[in-house]
């Protein structure tokens, strides 16, 4: 095994929904764009096809104006357990990065784990430096959580 953990930006979360609530609102654009995207961004999406193999091509706006071209493919879906996708600016984007989204029973709640392991060190330092990814994942997690636990009551 490689020691990737140079690499990597993982972030988790606790939420206290299902697991199967949590994984459908990975599912469908109608879920993914109220809560997509660190706090102050919106999400507007070009294409949707949530399958193995499937595109998610959106635009991320954040709160300054600037807009950001996003490209996300479904590698693998084991629902409700785990998803893993391949996320850059477009297709073919040597800088895409790879994030395996784990879903896991804790009690009623369920733990939200985005591991991400980009293709160089320079690449995740640029991210966790110039973009805020960990706040910003942090900051997606706790959207999620908004989204779904308001979506119960």
């Amino acid at each position: 095994m490689t020691d990737t953990s140079d690499r990597e930006i993982v972030v988790a979360r606790v939420i206290a929904a299902p697991r199967e609530r949590v994984f459908e609102a990975f599912t469908e654009v109608r879920h993914l764009s109220q809560w997509w995207g660190p706090e102050g961004f919106t999400t507007t999406t070009r294409s949707f096809v949530f399958a193995v193999g499937g595109v998610w091509e959106f635009t991320m706006r954040g709160p300054d104006g600037v807009e950001y071209p996003e490209w996300i493919v479904w590698e693998e879906i084991a629902r409700p357990e785990r998803i893993t996708l391949l996320h850059g600016e477009h297709e073919g984007d040597p800088n895409a990065f790879t994030t395996v989204l784990s879903f896991t029973t804790d009690g009623a709640a369920t733990r939200v784990e985005l591991r991400t392991l980009f293709p160089r060190k320079a690449l995740r330092d640029e991210a966790a430096e110039k973009y805020h990814a960990v706040e910003g994942g942090n900051q997606t997690l706790a959207g999620l959580d908004a989204y779904v636990t308001a979506a119960a009551s």
